[in-house]
């Protein structure tokens, strides 16, 4: 080997973009690390409110929402209820289980008729 030849393998190493590069490197590894940690955490959701109907079909009857600790209760009246107002649409409950609305136009035809 020539003096020449080393002299190149002696700036290589003086190179301040190699010690760039390679802090970037390490770098890149800690953002995957915090990714992975982040990803697999698991994070616990809000619970969902409650609801429970205690004395169904009689006068006394009522529905107990429980939210954030809560506890919230709506009591019936023991009559039927009256009111002003006109047929917004029609639910239907689906084979699988979940339930759709149609809303209907004011003259009383299902949105999805048109």
């Amino acid at each position: 080997m020539s003096a020449r030849h080393l002299r190149i393998l002696d700036e290589d190493e003086d190179d301040p973009m190699l010690s760039a590069v390679n802090l970037v490197d390490v770098f890149l590894v800690l953002v995957v690390a915090l990714l992975a940690a982040v990803a697999t955490s698991t994070r616990q959701a809000a619970p969902s409110p409650t609801s429970e109907v205690r004395e169904a079909g009689t006068p006394q009857m009522e529905i107990v929402v429980t939210e954030d600790g809560r506890e919230v209760r709506y009591k019936g009246t023991g009559s039927v209820s009256e009111g002003q107002g006109v047929r917004a649409g029609t639910a239907y409950r689906l084979q699988d289980g979940s339930i759709i609305y149609v809303p209907e136009e004011p003259g009383g035809r299902p949105e999805a008729a048109r």
